[in-house]
């Protein structure tokens, strides 16, 4: 690439040469959504005069405190700063050639509440030079401010802004990425967590049409409120809030800090279960018609290319030797929030020890609703499926394959792991390699099959899954006794 300054259309943006890639950070996709467009839909970003420098990642979105991310992913040089004006992205791109380039989308999890696509694990460099390609990753609006369900109160709010803040961000990359060598005909998106939850709303949306040609879903599947929960949590907010639905000004006069505060009372409420999620995607007539994995199964992502899967032990990020156990209602009645399962029969099949509740997560939260979502598109386009597996025995956190332990070796960021103590050996160093391979292949080809891995494609007859391992293997249907009894044959 010749240069680091390009032009957008609302304007020229300055970038950076950094370690064989050029970066911007922080540009606008979108006003921000500040003062009267609070609560309201995103609009195209205002053109600007002259310059713009792009490198400092622009604020995150107003979230409470997550020390685990911290440790997780790494220290940021500095804390990033919050504000309700975080509707930025980050681009970096191959210096290798300046041909028109795969583009992959990142979007961040951290259950819709937390998180953003600044975080250190999140860096593009390894896989844009590796790659070849431009790598993106977004803010979207999180907690109330992104997934409060206000559109009860009448038709001046919408529903799911933080989703429509994903379709604005894909919009922007269609409408510009050409400039900075991308082809806006061969995005993929990919997320973790909420980031994959997002993903599996996205592929179910109409105004997300057109906008990618495959998706990665990673840790993350279908994942809904049905409207009257999503009213029932509106209303308690506001009430927390200290207004109503006959007094929505609370809405627009409550400080930045008071929004966070009211979200945070309504979850020690008991509103929700702990486990629960209070602030999600929710089905909605104009935004998101139908329950993500319904939309599949009738066709809404018709010839998208996808991979998706889970890692062995996800629940034991969330349930583990600090936490207490929960009786057999309370894990009951959190299955039956998470999944619409009733859980009662199923729960007493797992022992009730930490280990075991870890466990139900793990298979009725996750990995069945993977199972679930595969199963839907495989009639409609082609599937790959993965289990990662991968642990540092003895670690306090890594010692399972947990929830978000590969999006390390999806970047190929290992370095970052030396911050909680772990160095690589040959074969975790091998499998990033492997695994950022397959992810490479498949935004330029929309299959993930390299010459070291020939991943097949998930069909029902043989449900191929590849683990991701110190040893890479390729297994047909994993838990085949498991999935039977969770989902059917």
């Amino acid at each position: 690439m010749e240069t680091t300054q390009i032009r957008t259309q609302y304007g020229e943006v300055q970038g950076v040469r950094e370690n064989g890639a050029v970066i911007w950070r922080g540009i606008p996709y979108a006003e921000p959504p500040v003062g009267d467009l609070r609560f309201h839909m995103p609009r195209p970003p205002q053109p600007w005069e002259g310059v713009r420098e792009a490198t400092r990642f622009g604020p995150v979105c107003p979230q409470p405190g997550n020390e685990l991310e911290n440790s997780m992913f790494g220290p940021s040089n500095a804390r990033p700063v919050q504000s309700e004006d975080c509707l930025y992205l980050n681009i970096w791109a191959s210096d290798k050639s300046t041909e028109k380039r795969p583009v992959m989308v990142w979007i961040h999890g951290g259950a819709f509440v937390t998180g953003a696509g600044s975080l250190p694990i999140y860096d593009g460099t390894s896989l844009a030079v590796n790659g070849d390609m431009i790598v993106v990753t977004i803010n979207y609006r999180l907690g109330p401010l992104g997934f409060l369900d206000l559109s009860s109160y009448g038709n001046a709010y919408a529903a799911n802004l933080g989703l429509l803040d994903q379709i604005a961000a894909l919009e922007w990359v269609r409408s510009n990425i050409a400039a900075f060598g991308g082809d806006p005909e061969k995005v993929t998106i990919f997320g973790e967590s909420a980031g994959a939850m997002s993903i599996g709303a996205l592929l179910a949306m109409p105004s997300a049409k057109g906008l990618f040609r495959a998706a990665i879903m990673q840790s993350g599947a279908s994942q809904v409120l049905p409207p009257e929960a999503a009213k029932r949590i509106a209303d308690s907010y506001l009430q927390e809030l200290g207004g109503s639905p006959d007094d929505l000004s609370v809405l627009q006069s409550a400080s930045t800090a008071e929004l966070l505060q009211a979200a945070d009372r309504l979850r020690q409420s008991g509103q929700g279960n702990t486990l629960s999620l209070l602030f999600q995607p929710v089905i909605h007539p104009q935004t998101l018609p139908v329950e993500p994995v319904v939309a599949i199964e009738n066709g809404a992502a018709k010839d998208i290319a996808l991979i998706i899967g889970t890692n062995q032990d996800e629940g034991s990020l969330f349930i583990n030797q600090s936490s207490p156990i929960m009786s057999r209602e309370q894990i009951s009645g959190a299955l039956e929030m998470m999944t619409g399962l009733n859980g009662d029969h199923l729960v007493d099949q797992y022992p009730m020890t930490v280990q075991g509740q870890a466990q139900i997560m793990t298979d009725l939260f996750f990995w069945r609703s993977a199972v679930r979502y595969a199963q839907a598109q495989i009639n409609h386009g082609p599937v790959w499926m993965y289990r990662f597996d991968w642990s540092q025995p003895g670690h306090p956190w890594l010692g399972t394959a947990t929830h978000a332990a590969e999006i390390a070796f999806v970047f190929n960021n290992l370095p970052l792991l030396r911050h909680i103590g772990i160095q690589p050996d040959e074969l975790t160093t091998n499998l990033a390699v492997q695994m950022q391979k397959a992810w490479i292949t498949f935004a330029h080809t929309t299959t993930p099959a390299t010459m070291e891995i020939p991943w097949g494609d998930y069909k029902k007859h043989d449900r191929t899954t590849i683990i991701f391992d110190r040893q890479i293997n390729l297994v047909e249907d994993p838990d085949h006794d498991k999935r039977v009894q969770l989902i059917g044959d």
